[in-house]
């Protein structure tokens, strides 16, 4: 029989995908908020797909926030772009990213 792979649901696009497709945020009992590679911080979670497209839209629409169930700061939310900048863009012809600059 094979091994059940787990599920996760993207809070910004509503995907359900495989936990390692996806992106974990987690939201410490001090507040803290961090990426957490491993998936295996104590902590609330939030699962984003690895594209700019879902982070725009978990910003944008402070889905993250929900997701969280707490309040992401600004400085917490110029850290998670500047670090998913480096992903690649959805799509090769895509000049500007999905993510909102924060004006």
């Amino acid at each position: 029989m094979p091994k059940k792979i787990p599920q996760r649901m993207c809070v910004a696009c509503r995907t359900m995908k495989p936990k390692r497709e996806l992106i974990r945020l987690v939201a410490s009992q001090d507040g803290e908020i961090a990426l957490d590679p491993t998936g295996k911080k104590p902590g609330r979670g939030a699962y984003v797909c690895r594209n700019r497209h879902c982070l725009g839209q978990s910003i944008r629409g402070r889905k993250l926030d929900k997701g969280l169930k707490t309040r992401v700061s600004e400085e917490m939310i110029q850290l998670l772009i500047h670090q998913m900048e480096a992903l690649p863009p959805d799509d090769p012809n895509e000049e500007e990213p999905g993510i909102p600059t924060g004006n």
